[in-house]
């Protein structure tokens, strides 16, 4: 069987960590997403995707995401059924969300003190301590590196 769902949208409202009685982080929070489809003459539909993660993917994703950024989801279609106030039962389609990643370049300053609220990669600010030679430069390469394939047509892809 297969399961996977994959989207890409913004978030509606900022995420809010919660825990449930034995302490397991949860969130939920709704991305809204854009149709590909657009009939001639009318406008762009949006779906509004109910999302919760779990454990350390929902402290991740309260601690760097806020409403209206961008972001990639992946996980797995659920559904589960309740009975609502009024007695009648429902059936709720949620994606459970596996990886949460950013989809959208780092913001310059967005009114936290000119600093992002994205993570920034430990190999972005750390040079990496195992490498001593800089990488290579294609620019600075010599024409004679290279050799002409002669064009007798048996190559082998």
């Amino acid at each position: 069987m297969l399961n996977v769902a994959v989207l890409m949208g913004r978030f509606v409202a900022d995420p809010e960590l919660r825990h449930t009685p034995n302490g397991v982080s949860v969130t939920s929070f709704t991305v809204a997403v854009d149709r590909s489809y657009v009939r001639a003459g009318a406008e762009r539909q949006t779906d509004f995707i109910d999302i919760v993660a779990w454990r350390s993917t929902a402290e991740f994703v309260c601690k760097y995401f806020r409403k209206g950024q961008l972001v990639a989801v992946q996980g797995s279609i659920q559904t589960r059924t309740y009975t609502d106030k009024q007695g009648t039962k429902r059936k709720a389609f949620e994606i459970v969300a596996d990886n949460v990643h950013f989809a959208e370049p780092k913001r310059s300053g967005d009114g936290l003190g000119g600093s992002s609220n994205q993570p920034v990669k430990p190999q972005e600010t750390a040079p990496a301590a195992h490498s001593e030679q800089p990488a290579p430069a294609y620019s600075s390469g010599d024409t004679g590196d290279f050799e002409e394939i002669p064009s007798d047509d048996d190559l082998p892809f």
